[in-house]
């Protein structure tokens, strides 16, 4: 059910979004490096915001470090879980990226695929609440059941 409702054009890599947009080389340095940082410290809790004017390269930012987490793990020990939980792509041209009805379904589609462990707590809240996934539903139930207690749980 989760699979129907992910937005598959909202992932960092989607052919959708092709040619996908990434820093070259030497740019935006003290950016990226500021941006990895605050992710390597595994002992705070970050919310990263991008924004300026239209134009600006937040897209190519925000894919570069997709691209670099895709290629981490959470841990040397762990071979199939990787560092990127997931990512959404807002979009105009698009009626599903345009609008936050499809975020945390997308997203937990993307957290329970790249982190097997938790797949099961996903299901589960599913199954209590197929409700869930309809995009007209609170963001806040979306994200507390979808999203935030299965990270808990890793």
């Amino acid at each position: 059910m989760l699979s129907q409702v992910a937005i598959k054009g909202a992932e960092y890599d989607s052919p959708e979004r092709q040619p996908h947009p990434k820093c070259l080389e030497m740019t935006r340095v003290k950016l990226l490096d500021h941006i990895y940082e605050l992710l390597d410290k595994q002992k705070k809790n970050r919310l990263i915001w991008l924004h300026g004017t239209a134009g600006v390269g937040k897209s190519a930012v925000a894919f570069t470090v997709a691209e670099r987490m895709r290629d981490l793990k959470v841990t040397a020990q762990m071979t199939s879980e990787k560092r990127l939980a997931g990512t959404f792509f807002f979009s105009r041209k698009y009626t599903e990226r345009c609008t936050t009805g499809y975020v945390f379904a997308t997203l937990a589609y993307q957290l329970a695929t790249n982190f097997p462990s938790i797949q099961d707590d996903v299901i589960t809240a599913i199954r209590e609440n197929p409700a869930l996934l309809d995009p007209k539903k609170s963001l806040r139930d979306q994200m507390e059941a979808l999203f935030l207690r299965p990270l808990r749980r890793l």
